[in-house]
């Protein structure tokens, strides 16, 4: 059965989501850390990267981001929604919007049955779904993932012991053409909008042009004040640092 708040766990790691977490009698996180180290030098969920396991075969030859500090005690949609828990706060605090000011104060889980955290089991699947959709959307924001690296990554996941209902989801989504409106579609209050962007950020390279300019559009289409975006950039930067970059395949 397909489990978007399980498969986001291993989308975006930390130290809690890198321990024994048994799945057909094997630990997520010794699987993700042994796929970190075949894919040419990607650290593992354990040590919080998210160039580790499925966001590297996302991510390519991409350096990702790497959880820090406080985050590295969260993973999957915790993460996600304190981090965009704080950036919202911050912004609607009227405080400054930089990583320094982001990282004064350890990052805190978001409360319970808001959109940020929903309550229900329900609630929970689908947001991790939407969240899911966004990571993949904007990993292919660079036209790096054409029809054979598409190959490459199903071929991949073999390795990593992924469910046959979270592998169809991930192809799937994989093979959809690129949609920034489906993506933005899916928010259904400003806080998953946020949310959205947050974890879309996560799966972006700031420096690249054509993914800078798909972060542009997600945010006009999610309709977000450009306040609140520069408070979230400033809190996923505070939070994270750049993941070492992969080996050279020799």
């Amino acid at each position: 059965m397909f489990d978007a708040k399980r498969l986001l766990d291993q989308f975006i790691g930390s130290q809690n989501a890198g321990q024994p977490q048994h799945s057909g009698g094997r630990p997520h996180g010794d699987l993700l850390q042994q796929a970190g180290q075949a894919l040419g030098g990607f650290g593992g969920f354990g040590g919080g990267a998210l160039a580790g396991g499925l966001a590297g075969l996302l991510l390519g030859s991409k350096g990702g981001r790497k959880l820090a500090g406080s985050a590295l005690t969260y993973g999957g949609m915790a993460v996600a929604g304190a981090l965009a828990y704080r950036a919202y706060q911050n912004w609607q605090a009227g405080k400054a919007a930089t990583p320094a000011a982001s990282a004064q104060t350890p990052l805190l889980p978001p409360p319970a049955d808001t959109p940020f955290n929903p309550a229900t089991e329900a609630e929970q699947q689908t947001l991790g779904r939407h969240l899911l959709r966004a990571m993949i959307s904007a990993a292919k924001a660079d036209g790096h993932i054409d029809a054979q690296e598409q190959s490459n990554i199903f071929e991949q996941m073999d390795r990593l012991n992924v469910g046959a209902d979270d592998k169809a989801f991930v192809m799937d989504e994989l093979r959809k053409p690129l949609d920034v409106d489906a993506v933005a579609r899916a928010a259904r209050s400003p806080e998953e909008a946020a949310e959205l962007y947050t974890v879309s950020l996560l799966a972006i390279d700031v420096d690249n042009p054509s993914e800078r300019a798909y972060l542009a559009l997600l945010a006009a289409r999610l309709k977000l004040d450009e306040k609140l975006v520069a408070h979230l950039h400033a809190t996923v930067e505070g939070a994270t640092v750049p993941a070492p970059q992969p080996a050279a395949v020799r």
